[in-house]
């Protein structure tokens, strides 16, 4: 009854389709007949206005009054996020930036960062470590810049001793990196001249390794 009092037959459309905003595609009216630009989420909708079904809206008819138009809304009740302005649907995976992954779920959102969030210490070979940008990467990386090791040199020529105690902490040495043979162990200590945390390394070895069998004649 609805489509036959609010349906005309034959079609009349306009011959130039609207022009319709980003993210709303062109779809047929209720009536099957003319393209229209589909309304979005929270837009008025009614029989002829349709929701842009792709993204999984209906006309949602529950907070309308009587003889009034529905709202579009996701189906089945379904909550969605919202982040920056755009909608994301229940359970979709989505990336605001580079750096993190979001999930939308039961609307609300949970992200985990994409990029290493190590910690680097300093050591003999690069006291001062530094993360920084790095143009055409998305994630910053660590850097250890010459001059930061020529201030090291000339804080040693200055001040070759600390002027107070230092309470001496450090972690047990690692395992050998090698099961036989020549390795290397290591710690992070503050045991030196400048009562700093940094890694240290020394040479270990298990065992000898064994000989290799010689080769038959």
């Amino acid at each position: 009854q609805v489509c036959a009092q609010l349906c005309r037959r034959p079609c009349y459309c306009p011959w130039v389709p609207p022009r319709c905003p980003r993210g709303s595609p062109l779809v047929l009216d209720g009536c099957g007949c003319c393209k229209i630009c589909a309304r979005r989420l929270g837009e008025p909708c009614d029989f002829l206005h349709v929701c842009d079904q792709s993204q999984g809206l209906v006309c949602d008819y529950s907070s309308a009054s009587a003889g009034t138009g529905g709202t579009c809304n996701f189906e089945d009740d379904e909550e969605g996020c919202e982040v920056n302005g755009r909608v994301y649907r229940d359970g979709e995976v989505f990336q605001p930036s580079c750096k993190i992954q979001c999930h939308c779920l039961d609307g609300g959102f949970t992200c985990i960062p994409l990029c290493q969030e190590d910690v680097r210490l300093p050591t003999p070979d690069c006291p001062h470590p530094r993360r920084v940008e790095i143009p055409g990467k998305c994630c910053p990386e660590w850097i250890c810049e010459a001059q930061d090791q020529h201030l090291l040199r000339d804080a040693r020529a200055v001040s070759p001793l600390l002027r107070h105690p230092c309470q001496e902490w450090g972690t047990e040495w690692s395992a050998c990196s090698a099961t036989c043979g020549l390795g290397f162990a290591t710690r992070v200590s503050n045991q030196n001249r400048y009562c700093r945390l940094e890694t240290q390394r020394r040479l270990c070895m298990l065992r000898a390794c064994p000989a290799l069998p010689a080769a038959f004649p």
